[in-house]
């Protein structure tokens, strides 16, 4: 699937808007930057009815990835967001070899509570959009192997917090949704969604 040209141009332009909030952002005395590997569990999204497929598929998936990004002030800032999700349909006896890959600018905001040094927390609420790729290699009675590249948004917020200086701990919800839906061998397999729970640690 193509992505459509409104939402590329919607894309373009929330990347700028991103990279413009990481500059202009007030930053007295230096950009608060970090960078957060993590590890998450993924909720929603349930496939329909489809031949042998049915909502038992649609449980717990595992996904994991890393977010960077600066913070001007410790209150304004952007980030980049990227996650892998193996088996995101369900495992290789349900729907055979698939995932699903998000790649999203967000803008974030958070209010550090005790300080942008040392020991601190930090409350944060952040949304953007981006690009979801799917890839399924379905054998069996599918035989299908294709990928799609869709326009998408995401939302989200949860709370990190700092032992010190350069370390800490980072946990959050955040909804990814396609703008269209998604459509395989002529299947249109309903809009691309779902929830994840993660928790990583974070340098900064």
């Amino acid at each position: 699937m193509r992505l459509e040209l409104p939402h590329m141009r919607a894309f373009k332009l929330l990347v700028a808007a991103a990279a413009a909030a990481a500059i202009v952002a007030p930053t007295p005395v230096r950009a608060d930057a970090y960078v957060s590997p993590w590890a998450a569990v993924q909720f929603g999204g349930k496939l329909p009815n489809i031949g042998n497929l049915n909502d038992s598929i649609d449980r717990g998936r595992a996904g994991f990835g890393v977010t960077a990004g600066a913070m001007g002030a410790g209150i304004f800032g952007a980030e980049f967001n990227f996650g892998y999700s193996p088996s995101f349909f369900g495992t290789n006896n349900d729907f055979g070899n698939n995932s699903v890959i998000d790649v999203m600018g967000n803008l974030i905001i958070g209010i550090p509570i005790g300080g942008s040094h040392g020991g601190s927390v930090r409350p944060f609420f952040s949304g953007g959009a981006g690009l979801l790729r799917s890839q399924i290699d379905a054998g069996g009675p599918f035989n299908v192997s294709s990928s799609t590249n869709e326009a998408g948004w995401n939302v989200g917020g949860g709370i990190m917090g700092f032992f010190n200086d350069h370390f800490g701990l980072r946990g959050e919800v955040r909804y990814n949704r396609a703008f269209s839906s998604n459509t395989i061998a002529g299947t249109n397999l309903g809009t691309l969604n779902f929830t994840r729970l993660s928790i990583g640690v974070v340098f900064r």
